[in-house]
């Protein structure tokens, strides 16, 4: 069946790049005569197109007014699962919303659960194309949103260093990542962060005290002002020694039905507060130093700092603008040679690399290999650094570049 026109959907969490996806897909239609038309809200207009009487058509004009720098979605979001909506007939409204609208295939941008709706969707023989889209980046592939978090949170955490010095403070910032750790991991070395602390490995709390008394009390002694800071990155979906979530009951669940993880960064205060309150020799540096003030100012402080959403917004990187404006465009290109139920890999040249969808979704964890490399930098992790065992590999044939 010829591809005529085509409906865009992003779906899940905003992040920045997603505005590229459109446009890529976009522009790449127009040049084949293919139209497209944005389906708003994600799933719950998927769901809802039969009752709509219009959309909007992504003319020249009007994708003209997307600037593609900028995070979130023209398109708009919701977290839906069809497969919840207590409606039997959901498939087939959805089928007929399609129909009414003469929409002949459908490109979606979104992490894992986004995707396996999509899943869902292709077995119910509707064509559609997935464009990979977390901030969290746990697909097995590289996602738009990815690079744009991870500058945020480089920036964030460099930025409070700042206000963390000049009150010798310790600082904590709690990020995004749900069960895997990328975001916090690469945007903790980004801003190159005393501590990290990630789902991948439990935290040991004594472990994180004695780095932070070993650094911080150094640096504030060395200092010639005697100003010093310590920053640490929590990911929101640490665990703790035991190998249990922070999660905190009181916050619900989302609509997809995962457990709101909340208060990773504060439960790593109180761990640290309690731990320092019965360190004798933290009052001792304290005087040492000319801090102390009975009564009033006896410990260093520590202060936790959740940016929340300002890392979803903002600006996109323009490494996601790049990856976005391909993955739309190729996931077109895919629609339109009958590749329904897969997610755009990479584009590189005139080749455009793709995998199953279901296979693409299965959740991608940090690579402890490579923490223990940056331990071996000094930087902590919650453990006893591991032994980093590098194997020298000679590259073979032509080198490939993200960019």
């Amino acid at each position: 069946m010829a591809i005529k026109r085509i409906g865009i959907i992003t779906s899940g969490g905003d992040c920045g790049g997603l505005n590229a996806v459109i446009k890529g897909a976009t522009q790449m239609a127009q040049s084949m005569g293919i139209e497209t038309v944005i389906i708003p809200n994600g799933y719950a207009g998927l769901y809802n197109l039969v009752d709509m009487d219009k959309l909007v058509v992504l003319t020249p004009e009007r994708i003209n007014l997307i600037d593609a720098d900028v995070a979130g979605s023209e398109a708009g979001h919701s977290r839906v699962k069809i497969k919840k909506i207590e409606d039997p007939a959901k498939y087939e409204r959805i089928k007929k919303g399609l129909q009414k609208f003469k929409i002949d295939g459908l490109v979606i941008s979104g992490g894992d659960d986004t995707g396996s709706v999509m899943v869902d969707l292709a077995q119910q023989g509707i064509a559609c194309v997935h464009a990979p889209k977390t901030m969290d980046l746990d697909l097995q592939s590289y996602s738009v949103g990815g690079d744009s978090a991870i500058n945020r949170i480089a920036v964030f955490t460099r930025e409070l260093k700042t206000t963390g010095m000049s009150h010798n403070r310790i600082i904590v910032l709690e990020a995004f990542g749900r069960y895997a750790g990328h975001t916090a991991f690469r945007g903790g070395i980004g801003a190159e962060a005393d501590c990290i602390l990630i789902p991948e490995i439990p935290v040991d709390f004594d472990i994180v005290y004695e780095h932070m008394k070993r650094v911080y009390t150094s640096r504030v002694e060395k200092s010639d002002v005697k100003a010093g800071t310590y920053a640490i990155v929590v990911s929101e979906g640490i665990t703790d020694i035991k190998g249990e979530h922070i999660v905190d009951e009181s916050a619900g669940k989302d609509a997809f039905g995962h457990k709101k993880l909340a208060g990773a960064g504060k439960y790593a205060r109180k761990q640290l507060e309690t731990i320092m309150k019965n360190d004798p020799e933290m009052k001792e540096f304290m005087k040492c130093v000319g801090m102390f003030v009975p009564g009033v100012y006896e410990l260093p402080e520590i202060r936790e700092v959740t940016p929340g959403h300002l890392v979803r917004s903002g600006h996109t990187s323009a490494f996601d603008v790049n990856f976005g404006k391909e993955a739309g465009a190729a996931a077109v290109i895919m629609l339109t040679k009958g590749l329904a139920g897969n997610t755009v890999i990479k584009v590189r040249g005139t080749k455009i690399f793709y995998k199953s969808t279901a296979e693409v979704i299965k959740q991608r964890h940090v690579d402890l290999n490579t923490v223990a490399l940056y331990e071996q930098l000094g930087v902590c992790f919650g453990r006893k650094p591991a032994e980093y065992k590098p194997e020298l590999v000679e590259e073979k044939g032509v080198i490939e570049r993200s960019l």
